[in-house]
């Protein structure tokens, strides 16, 4: 799983979420630490409205929290959606000898560039800020 502090970072950077079935997210309050909620429409899901998304708990009256805004909460972005969101500058991801996963990237004059960590995920969020922080870079 993608390391909070990353999570965050991208946030930070400019990634958006648009909140769907299966997406695990946290609640930054010192109450909550440590919990990661999942989006299912069984237990957590995402209404959206003309003024915003909120997170409705369905059935979670133990926890007194039926909703909380999107803004809120940082996502946690998968492995998988990390990977999509690299789209095309994506070439390969591999395991080091010592652990630490790397993630290859091709750079705009076509050379490679990697970002390394200790999960996969990260390596992949580690990838995406760097492209995000490029597209969002003031010109």
């Amino acid at each position: 799983m993608i390391s909070e502090g990353l999570a965050a970072a991208l946030r930070d950077a400019g990634l958006r979420w648009a909140p769907d079935a299966g997406d695990r997210f946290v609640i930054p309050q010192p109450a909550l630490s440590g919990q990661v909620f999942t989006l299912s429409e069984m237990t957590i899901e995402a209404h959206h409205y003309p003024t915003g998304t909120i997170l409705g708990f369905n059935g979670t009256t133990e926890w007194a929290l039926d909703s909380v805004a999107q803004e809120d909460v940082l996502w946690l972005p998968r492995e998988d959606q990390l990977r999509e969101l690299l789209g095309a500058t994506f070439v390969a991801l591999r395991r080091e000898p010592g652990g630490d996963w790397v993630v290859a990237t091709r750079e705009p004059d076509g050379s490679l560039r990697e970002h390394r960590a200790v999960t996969a995920a990260d390596a992949y969020g580690s990838a995406l800020l760097e492209l995000v922080q490029r597209a969002t870079a003031p010109v």
